[in-house]
């Protein structure tokens, strides 16, 4: 079982921008199973509620069924590399959140996560691969987050972008490692975009 968002809870715990900006009001966790971001409400005070969507709620490159500017502010933990369309679901991502609010997304890096092995040698469903920016890559999917991020510049403000590799080991051993299975590696792309405000 992969506890991405649980390593991920503890670091933004200590950052101050998750407790007074980042997770209040109410939002949605996309692809939040078996690890939803609701187990963790309690401890980031402002966040009042959150609900988990994932595969039983419908195709999460869509979110059909979800009003425009519902949510306070959306989470997505290692579920955009699932998507046929990462950039059509990124829209429409960005659609479901309030003006205002913020989204809070976490990819696998392909070079600490996929360690520049395609397909994906851990999770056979990744049909993206994601790093910040290179001008060329080895990877046949690869999305640069910069270009990406770009794509839907007219809608939202880029908060950050961070390479999160805690813990991660700098020697790597002569077999993959699955840092998924690690308790306490990160081996990802987290970005924060706001919503614009309507003008």
């Amino acid at each position: 079982m992969s506890l991405e968002q649980s390593k991920a809870a503890k670091r933004r715990f200590d950052q101050g921008a998750f407790h007074s900006r980042y997770f209040v009001g109410h939002g949605i966790d996309i692809g939040g199973k078996p690890d939803p971001l609701g187990r963790y409400a309690g401890m980031f005070a402002q966040m009042q509620s959150v609900r988990t969507w994932d595969l039983e709620d419908g195709d999460a490159q869509h979110m059909a069924g979800v009003l425009d500017d519902t949510y306070d502010f959306l989470h997505s933990s290692h579920c955009l590399e699932h998507m046929i369309d990462a950039r059509e679901a990124l829209a429409n991502w960005i659609r479901i959140v309030k003006p205002g609010g913020y989204l809070v997304v976490t990819v696998p890096d392909e070079d600490l996560y996929e360690q520049g092995r395609w397909p994906s040698a851990f999770n056979p469903n990744h049909k993206w691969s994601f790093t910040i920016y290179k001008r060329e890559s080895n990877m046949p999917q690869s999305v640069n987050v910069l270009e990406l991020l770009m794509d839907v510049g007219a809608l939202v403000d880029i908060e950050k972008i961070e390479l999160q590799r805690d813990f991660y080991p700098e020697t790597l051993p002569e077999e993959l490692a699955d840092h998924t299975k690690s308790p306490v590696v990160e081996s990802s792309i987290e970005f924060v975009l706001r919503k614009r405000q309507r003008q």
